[in-house]
């Protein structure tokens, strides 16, 4: 099963942008489940037809990847390409994203980092 959650925070401006003191957030995850962090550069970029990719269109990749069973480099490196070519190969906003799965431990776990 795979199910795609928001989680909530309240946004604050960038390291280095005014005097505010981000809020932390706590979220328990078991063992398997992962975060995606995004910028809103990802959703908000227009594709070639005027449309912009959306969150729904990003929650309904990332869920189609997960009942896949797909890897996280593959579902990176997928959604990385998907993105290009709605753009057809040209970006006017800058967009980072990054995924990470939890695969157990403690919290003085070091994780181990797959290179292909």
């Amino acid at each position: 099963m795979c199910f795609v959650q928001a989680l909530e925070n309240p946004g604050t401006l960038p390291v280095g942008f005014g005097d505010a003191q981000p809020q932390i957030s706590e979220q328990t995850l078991v063992r398997g489940d992962r975060i995606l962090f995004f910028t809103d550069g990802l959703v908000e970029e227009h594709e070639t037809g005027g449309e912009q990719f959306g969150e729904n269109r990003l929650i309904d990749f990332i869920e189609r990847a997960g009942r896949a069973g797909e890897g996280v480099q593959e579902t990176v490196r997928r959604l990385s390409h998907a993105l290009m070519r709605g753009r057809g190969g040209i970006t006017t906003d800058d967009a980072a994203l990054f995924l990470v799965e939890w695969r157990g431990g403690t919290a003085d776990h070091l994780a181990a980092v797959e290179t292909a």
